[in-house]
């Protein structure tokens, strides 16, 4: 599910379950236990990336009509590996080999270093599209990762784009070639790894503080918010309605 492959003192955690990496209670729970493991290792830097054409296609929504039982054990175990993602105290680089849908693309996005392979990649937010709400930690891990003028559109209009178009909205920080994503997220790691650990964790802790400051507070009132809005007849019938309509396809 999580394959780990350590190099030097950088280790790449590769997502491979499935076809898509559809984010599920079981992969959540991987992602945490592998980004927790990695901040304990002798590893200096993480590198997080997926497999074949495909980073992340967001939320297991099929998973998700299995019942309210499912939302409510899901929904904390999509939080729980936002957060140790995004608080981790390591450099995390993304090395995005494909489409980022989603919590994909949120997975992305809590990450400190985004590189993207040239090609047909396809990057948004479908939350909205889909026609459920956001965790209260996905829309503060986006507010922080891209520029604050673009930050409603992407969210509202749930569109999806293009490599050239998710540079320039600050999705991603750099492109590569597809045969050079690996060793260019290496490269970023092997540079963010020779920070002293403590200098670099110290900064990002800072960097973070006023967004943890603000959700400390209000994580499990928001959970319990969004558990009960993704159990919503309405919101459920949305679901079901996009699934439909996107098997058709």
């Amino acid at each position: 599910m999580i394959e780990v492959i350590d190099d030097g003192g950088v280790r790449t955690l590769r997502m491979a379950h499935g076809k898509a990496n559809a984010l599920d209670v079981e992969l959540c729970d991987a992602l945490t236990a592998a980004v927790r493991d990695a901040e304990a290792s002798s590893a200096r830097a993480i590198v997080l990336t997926g497999t074949g054409s495909i980073f992340g296609a967001g939320v297991d929504l099929v998973r998700m009509l299995e019942g309210p039982q499912y939302v409510e054990r899901f929904l904390p175990a999509l939080d729980r590996a936002f957060w140790k993602l995004w608080f981790a105290s390591k450099p995390i680089v993304a090395a995005v080999n494909g489409h980022a849908i989603a919590g994909g693309l949120i997975l992305v996005c809590a990450c400190d270093h985004r590189i993207l392979a040239r090609g047909k990649a396809q990057l948004g937010l479908a939350e909205l599209k889909v026609g459920v709400p956001f965790p209260i930690l996905a829309l503060e891990i986006m507010r922080h990762s891209i520029a604050r003028e673009r930050f409603a559109e992407i969210v509202y209009r749930a569109q999806n784009v293009g490599c050239d178009e998710a540079l320039a909205r600050g999705l991603v920080d750099e492109l590569v070639e597809p045969a050079e994503l690996a060793t260019r997220a290496k490269a970023v790691a092997e540079e963010l790894a020779a920070v002293p650990p403590r200098s670099f964790a110290l900064t990002k802790e800072r960097l973070r503080a006023p967004a943890r400051a603000y959700l400390e507070p209000r994580m499990r009132a928001a959970e319990a918010e969004t558990i009960a809005a993704w159990q919503d007849p309405a919101t459920l019938a949305a679901v079901r309605a996009f699934v439909e309509r996107t098997l058709k396809r």
